[in-house]
């Protein structure tokens, strides 16, 4: 179950971000309302999911999306058997485009309790990592989120996810293990020293030659994650936008060396379904760049 070199490498080395499409059934109505269709504008979900389809296809087939500066994106499971220009998803995306395919493996989030949220439970794991690695996923995304600086959820959440991610390691994909803080916390700053002792306590026991992700929070003080960037047992720090404006999260990505951006909403902004071809390649091209930018400061 060898994990690809060329894509490892690409992560490790290469220059650019991590582009979230991920976007699942809950999040869905709002991704399509700030790319100008409402909801009156499709019934059901299958209608919904195939609006948002032509959304991502939008992008990941526009000219603006290469491997030049998109090192990887993240697709949702039902993105998984679909196609982007004629061929299966992730094979597009490495092949045409030279862009790492991730899959987002989690099912949602539980109700919170100790200030977190733990990730739902996943039936059918073994069958949904093994199709993906047939289908030439290179790793995985599994969000919990944090929102108070409770020591016992921080470190329940981290159980939780270093448990999936050796499950996902197993089986020959690499996680993203994203303890997302959530930026109201009122504590974020105790929140992000707590959640980095716990990282790298955890960090420790994972084995250099098959290393993790990690998808964090922008941190409150800048430089703050050096040492899991500098980790062995790290492969890349990605960084999600969490709710910043674009402008917001790329000012405090260049504050961060060595961290990249894994960004979705931020990624998106400003693209509608209204525009030409040539508005839209413009604006995404424009959007990228930016990103690009900051993801190498």
């Amino acid at each position: 179950m060898a994990i690809n070199p060329q894509q490892k490498d690409r992560i490790a080395s290469g220059k650019g971000f991590i582009a979230a499409l991920d976007q699942s059934g809950g999040s869905t109505p709002k991704a399509l309302k700030l790319y100008g269709i409402d909801e009156s504008a499709y019934s059901g979900d299958a209608e919904m999911f195939a609006l948002v389809h032509q959304m991502r296809t939008r992008i990941v087939t526009s000219p603006a999306f290469t491997g030049e500066r998109v090192l990887g994106a993240i697709l949702f499971e039902r993105t998984l058997d679909d196609q982007f220009a004629g061929q299966d998803a992730a094979t597009y995306l490495w092949e045409t485009k030279q862009v790492v395919p991730f899959l987002k493996i989690d099912k949602g989030l539980e109700d919170e309790a100790n200030g977190v949220q733990m990730l739902k439970p996943i039936p059918g794991l073994a069958d949904l990592l093994a199709r993906a690695k047939a289908k030439g996923v290179f790793g995985t995304k599994e969000r919990s989120v944090i929102k108070a600086n409770n020591p016992a959820g921080i470190a329940a959440v981290l159980d939780q996810q270093f448990e999936l991610g050796q499950q996902v390691l197993d089986a020959g994909l690499v996680p993203i293990i994203e303890p997302e803080v959530d930026i109201k916390a009122a504590d974020k700053e105790a929140i992000e020293v707590e959640l980095k002792k716990g990282l790298l306590e955890r960090l420790d026991k994972v084995d250099p030659a098959t290393p993790v992700i990690l998808k964090l929070t922008l941190p409150s003080v800048d430089g703050f994650f050096k040492e899991l960037v500098e980790h062995p047992s790290v492969l890349k720090v990605v960084a999600l936008s969490g709710g910043y404006s674009r402008d917001d999260a790329n000012a405090k990505l260049a504050k961060n060396p060595g961290v990249i951006a894994s960004f979705s909403r931020a990624l998106t902004e400003g693209l509608t379904a209204q525009q030409s071809d040539e508005e839209f390649n413009q604006a995404l091209d424009a959007a990228i760049e930016s990103i690009y930018r900051a993801s190498i400061a």
